[in-house]
């Protein structure tokens, strides 16, 4: 018969091991990610990218991009894309402006930013070529058969709005900046699509210039 200090030794005993048993196991768990911070991110942009993307995202200047209310899984993976990863010979968007901006960012302050910029509410565009509007639409609604360019709404919603996590949003983007990733998709400057790249190899300059300004009143 047990008495009653060796009953309440092992029950003791019970306890500790239960204690260690569901440690361990807390302990082999992943560790769940940190929920961005919008006001550190906020900071952030204020500080370094206000000068060419606007304080809310809403870039002035054609030749930068609005981020305003674009999907922030797409924003933190194009600032990541920036920077060579290891096994990179270079990055998978070549820019000596912006990879200097995201050198500086950890993968925490480029989820901040993102969790900022998709939260600001982007100044709609306007198309301003009418010479082309016609011709922007049909590539951006229909796509162009004989070259076998797909139609953009596919992927990129027939407003522009995109797929969150997937398409970027394009509606009321900048021509200009639209037209330069075309571009750069097209010479091999950028690279991190190649579904984009087999696309814009097939338009010619006029085509891009054509479905740019049509997206830029996209709203």
């Amino acid at each position: 018969m047990l008495t009653k200090p060796t009953l309440i030794t092992r029950f003791a005993s019970t306890v500790v091991a239960s204690f260690l048993l569901v440690s361990a196991v807390q302990a082999n768990e992943p560790a769940k990610a940190a929920k961005p911070d919008a006001n550190k991110g906020k900071a952030i942009v204020e500080q370094q990218c206000a000068a060419c993307h606007g304080a809310d995202g809403n870039a002035s200047a054609p030749l930068y991009p609005k981020l305003a209310g674009q999907h922030a899984e797409y924003i933190a993976k194009q600032l990541s894309n920036f920077k060579a990863q290891p096994g990179q010979d270079k990055p998978l968007r070549e820019n000596a402006v912006m990879a200097g901006f995201a050198g500086q960012l950890s993968d925490e302050d480029m989820k901040n930013v993102a969790a900022y910029l998709s939260a600001q509410t982007m100044k709609p565009g306007v198309a301003r070529n009418k010479d082309t509007l016609a011709l922007g639409e049909k590539i951006y609604r229909g796509g162009i058969a004989e070259k076998k360019v797909p139609a953009c709404a596919g992927c990129h919603s027939p407003n522009g709005a995109g797929i969150p996590a997937q398409y970027p949003r394009l509606g009321g983007q900048h021509a200009q900046y639209t037209e330069s990733q075309l571009v750069a998709f097209r010479e091999g400057t950028r690279h991190n699509s190649e579904q984009m790249t087999a696309i814009a190899t097939k338009l010619s300059d006029r085509e891009m210039k054509a479905v740019s300004d049509y997206i830029a009143g996209l709203r």
